[in-house]
């Protein structure tokens, strides 16, 4: 109350009716250290209700975490630890960052799978390292959103028996009681989705809730659900199990009433009594107790497994295997197949797959078109989760959420994949992965009018700069077969955020790399493909993927009438930014402005590249059903037309 009072802002009624459930988990449950919450033993705890972070940052500092009472005072501050919902990486102990309703549901799932597969690659008889659990709390507002029941779904399919959940029941949204939208049945939901589910009549029956969530703890053979009817803001005088006590402070003369209610010693602000603080403190004890006990078998395991333990640390430590990269496979230019990059990836990823056994992941529903599937890695299933293919079914926003926890849990390097079009539906765990620094790979096929006669709802047009509006997202659209190895070859190097690869379905020429520059230019972002004589250039060819093989049909046309052009493939826009000054000002020199892009897609993002004399060949509208060549030259993007505009250009051009 104090915390949200101070800020002027925050949610405390949720925090204050799951105080009890809080103080049973952390006291009686969770495996924990609060001197070392990176500890690999511990169970993993996710606040997806995050409005209610307060709660968390509460027993973070209670317990011992390194989060102090003033970070608590500085809530929702500028620069604070304590952010108006929790972040991963800011925080000790938080385990994911809290984005929108529902997105924690699916980031505990993916946690929970990524311990039941490491669990059934590493654990050997007598010797069981991987053995945590993973638990979520989650709000009305979590359940309503579609993602929890995606994920929700997949879990019970999964049977993830180490994963247990606790939903407030407190029956309040911001508009009011939930019963003006809300009138599922939540137990019999989630027990049609294979779930057990437990029951507490009473938020503050202590024996009540510690007996539930024991008996979660010992069903093994699937996911559980304990329900918790609560009261938000308890206690509160005149807010309790009101709209009011959501989304505000409860005001300072209601503060004051609710803690004589509930014969709290004092009215001070932030009053902490010591003896309670002393008592939560001996989680430090047990905590420090629990990973040392841990840390003694997992000594026997390395003495009698040295190899596999050896294995388990690399990929904790996220360490690449060496001579990952020996195996990447090379593709030949004309008279060679000209073939898909989705293809192109398919075989890439299966020549990493046995160096980088830590790759995981699979596709929503489309692993035949995505080629995202390991050919000797099993199927992901119940009772085998050890294998590789994770068949995510018809849930693209689940999957992304999920695609969060494997990597937020560690061991396991995650991918998932779809078409582009349906990068939609997981936007926000995109954009999560990109805001936590997390390492997932997304393969997005069929990513342009390319793909045909599915017609404009499957032909991607805004969802390139979409993506490319993501701050820490690295969107890579390679122009051929070997840019697609240095793709994945970029993917695989990313470690501090999330790298989208963008796949032709249509087969593209193998560009002939002896003619032309090598395609580890990629790495840049951007690179000169084809140069003018003597390297002055009147005008600048950029383009991306597929419509690399038009700028430089354009540019060997070009010559013929002795008009000298550059070809830049510009397959990563995000990487380019980052390269120095002087790199971009030598691929796309300030004195040569005449400049003409071409994408078969919305061309907002091209403009930072052109400047205010150049042009983009881009659609702005939808696309249509036809075979993809007769879309292209409907809507002129041809070799000819290329061309053409780049006369235009050149005639209108400023001198300089």
């Amino acid at each position: 109350m104090d915390a949200v009072e101070r800020a002027d802002s925050g949610h405390p009624g949720t925090a204050m009716a799951l105080a009890p459930v809080a103080y049973v988990l952390w006291q009686r449950h969770l495996r924990y250290n609060p001197a070392n919450p990176d500890w690999f033993g511990r169970d993993r705890f996710v606040l997806s209700a995050g409005h209610a972070c307060i709660l968390l940052y509460a027993v973070l500092y209670l317990t011992g975490y390194d989060l102090s009472l003033d970070d608590i005072k500085q809530f929702r501050q500028w620069g604070s630890r304590t952010p108006g919902h929790s972040e991963h990486g800011l925080t000790p102990g938080v385990e994911a960052t809290t984005g929108p309703l529902g997105q924690g549901v699916g980031n505990a799932v993916g946690m929970a799978l990524a311990e039941a597969h490491l669990a059934q690659l590493f654990n050997r008889p007598g010797h069981t390292v991987v053995d945590h659990c993973t638990y979520f709390l989650a709000s009305d507002g979590d359940l309503m959103e579609g993602v929890s029941h995606e994920a929700g779904s997949l879990a019970g399919h999964l049977k993830l028996g180490r994963l247990i959940g606790v939903y407030d029941d407190n029956r309040i949204t911001i508009d009011g009681k939930t019963d003006l939208t809300f009138s599922d049945d939540t137990a019999k939901r989630f027990e049609s989705y294979g779930w057990h589910v437990e029951r507490v009549a009473d938020g503050n029956d202590l024996g009540a809730l510690d007996a539930a969530l024991a008996t979660a703890r010992r069903v093994a053979d699937r996911p559980s659900l304990v329900i918790v009817r609560t009261h938000i803001a308890y206690g509160s005088p005149h807010k309790q199990d009101t709209p009011e006590a959501h989304g505000a402070p409860l005001g300072q003369e209601e503060v004051k009433l609710t803690k004589q209610r509930l014969g709290w010693p004092s009215l001070e602000p932030f009053y902490v009594p010591d003896d309670a603080l002393a008592h939560w403190r001996l989680a430090r004890e047990r905590g420090a107790r629990l990973e040392a006990e841990w840390s003694k078998q997992y000594d026997a395991y390395r003495q009698a497994f040295p190899e596999l333990a050896a294995e388990l640390e690399r990929r904790l430590a996220g360490r690449l295997a060496d001579s990952w990269e020996d195996g990447l496979p090379t593709f030949a230019p004309p008279p060679g197949d000209a073939q898909a990059t989705r293809a192109a990836s398919g075989k890439v990823l299966n020549a990493l797959a046995p160096t980088l056994p830590e790759l995981v992941g699979g596709s929503a529903d489309l692993a035949t078109s995505t080629n995202v599937v390991f050919k000797n890695g099993g199927d992901v299933a119940a009772g085998s989760w050890g294998a590789r293919n994770i068949h995510f079914g018809v849930r693209e926003h689940g999957m992304g959420a999920v695609l969060n926890g494997l990597a937020l849990h560690r061991g396991v390097r995650p991918v998932g994949s779809t078409f582009l079009i349906f990068s939609d539906y997981m936007r926000p765990p995109i954009r999560l992965a990109a805001l936590s620094d997390l390492p997932v790979i997304y393969v997005f096929s069929h990513d342009s009018i390319g793909l045909g006669e599915d017609g404009p709802t499957h032909q991607p047009i805004e969802q390139l700069a979409a993506l490319r509006a993501i701050p820490n997202l690295v969107v890579i659209r390679p122009a051929d077969a070997t840019e697609t190895v240095e793709a994945w070859r970029m993917a695989i190097l990313s470690r501090n955020g999330p790298v989208a690869l963008v796949l032709t379905r249509q087969k593209v020429p193998v560009i002939d790399r002896a003619k032309y520059a090598l395609a580890n230019g990629l790495r840049l972002g951007g690179y000169v493909l084809a140069d003018a004589p003597r390297g002055k250039p009147g005008i600048i060819l950029l383009a991306s993927g597929s419509e690399v093989d038009l700028a430089l049909g354009a540019y060997e046309r070009l010559a013929t009438e002795g008009i000298a052009a550059r070809v830049v493939s510009l397959p990563s826009m995000e990487l380019f930014a980052r390269q120095p000054q002087e790199y971009r000002d030598a691929v796309l020199p300030p004195a040569v402005p005449a400049r003409l892009a071409v994408e078969a897609a919305a061309p907002h993002p091209w403009y930072r590249w052109v400047g205010d004399y150049g042009m983009v060949m881009g659609i702005e509208r939808f696309g249509a059903s036809a075979p993809y060549q007769r879309i292209y030259q409907e809507f002129g993007l041809t070799v000819e037309n290329v061309v053409k505009k780049t006369k235009e250009l050149l005639k209108a051009r400023p001198e300089m």
